[in-house]
């Protein structure tokens, strides 16, 4: 299993690992900081660079179907490093970065909405909630004003482990209908935004609301009976 330094380390850029395995598929390390596909949030991309100095564009990052590591898909035309090969893995820290922020806000919009979430996704320029509502009206304007009150409060992000057991007891934190937190392997992470919003997730967040910077929801829309789609974007792309 590859070790997986983002989970305790959202702001590591880069790490020095080896290849385990590699074939057509792509290419599974020993570690890395590289953010396997999952919950809505797109896989990390970068570069591998081997210790002559060359470098190795990684276009995907996705979890192994056979459960043997991360999986690191390369460009095409790239040399796939054979096994053994030493290598620094590095991530374009500036999507991630976006991501993080996107990702933290929507734990931020889940607080502030009553209905379990039916789909996401994060993207660098917009990301999205659907929520399950029955005779519910969102108003974006005040969305957007509870949002970035939020944010400007600047409360800490924390995650802690329970067993998958506890998890088990405690199925009232699960906000999403559709997908399963992360579990099988003993213990599943929370992620708490202090005094706001607690619930499993995988994914990769900033330290403190403060780093989301403003944010603004761009449209509702109704997609279907009872699902209410929310957008929401970065106000500094406005």
């Amino acid at each position: 299993m590859t070790e997986e330094i983002f989970r305790e380390d959202a702001y590591a850029q880069s790490c020095t690992a080896s290849v385990v395995e590699a074939d057509e598929r792509g290419v599974i390390l020993d570690s890395t900081v590289f953010y396997a596909e999952g919950g809505g949030q797109p896989g990390d991309t970068g570069t591998f660079t081997t210790a002559d100095g060359t470098q190795i564009e990684v276009t995907g990052t996705y979890k192994d179907r056979d459960g043997r590591g991360i999986l690191h898909v390369l460009a095409e035309g790239e040399t796939t490093p054979a096994a053994g090969t030493e290598v620094t893995a590095s991530i374009d820290w500036e999507r991630r970065f976006q991501h993080m922020r996107m990702h933290s806000c929507l734990h931020l919009l889940c607080s502030l909405i009553d209905g379990g979430v039916t789909g996401g996704s994060i993207g660098v320029a917009k990301s999205r909630l659907d929520f399950d509502l029955q005779d519910v009206s969102l108003d974006k304007e005040v969305l957007t004003e509870e949002l970035n009150r939020l944010v400007q409060e600047n409360h800490a992000l924390i995650s802690s482990w329970i067993t998958d057991d506890e998890m088990e007891t405690q199925q009232d934190l699960v906000r999403t209908m559709s997908v399963k937190p992360p579990s099988g392997e003993g213990r599943v992470r929370l992620m708490h935004v202090e005094g706001v919003d607690l619930q499993p997730c995988g994914g990769t967040h900033v330290k403190a609301t403060g780093e989301i910077g403003a944010i603004r929801v761009s449209k509702i829309e109704n997609k279907g009976k009872h699902n209410r789609r929310v957008n929401i974007v970065f106000a500094e792309q406005d």
